[in-house]
């Protein structure tokens, strides 16, 4: 098993930084491409600050990490945060990693943030190679359905006018 103790120091940092809120100094870390445990450990963090700031981060993470669980992780973090600024990042991800497991997480993900414009992206990923792919992307494109149909439900309708 490889030895991560020299990372315990940079992961206290991480640890202060992210109960200040520093959104910079876990990304930080990430674009220095730490060991495994450290990028796992950042984008978790990332995704539980809950801010929008953090999207940027992820999206790299998923864009250009060499380990597709690390893609994995940001991919889930982006869809726990459900902001829409992540949608173009996981189309590109659902469309073109390598990975099946990365892939997935996307079309998991844009069904969580619930935003037509992943739409066409989640079609297109009912023909992916993979059936967990595809089967994520009908599930993804079921949940697109129900938000549209719940948000017609809630929008206020207005009041017809009597004589």
């Amino acid at each position: 098993m490889t030895d991560y103790s020299p990372d315990f120091d940079t992961l206290e940092k991480m640890e202060w930084a992210f109960s200040k809120g520093d959104v910079a100094y876990i990304s930080k870390v990430l674009d220095s491409r730490p060991s495994l445990v450290l990028r796992i450990h950042g984008v978790c963090m990332l995704a539980d600050m809950k801010r929008e700031d953090a999207i940027p981060a992820l999206a790299r993470a998923l864009r250009e990490d060499p380990s597709p669980l690390v893609r994995h992780e940001a991919a889930f973090a982006m869809g726990q945060l459900e902001f829409k600024s992540g949608v173009p990042s996981l189309l590109e991800a659902i469309a073109k990693d390598e990975s099946v497991l990365v892939r997935h997480e996307s079309a998991v993900a844009l069904g969580s943030i619930g935003d037509e414009r992943a739409r066409p992206g989640l079609m297109t990923a009912l023909e992916d190679i993979d059936e967990d792919v595809r089967l994520s992307a009908e599930v993804a494109l079921a949940d697109l359905e129900f938000l549209k149909r719940l948000r017609t439900r809630t929008e206020i309708q207005p009041v017809a006018e009597t004589g």
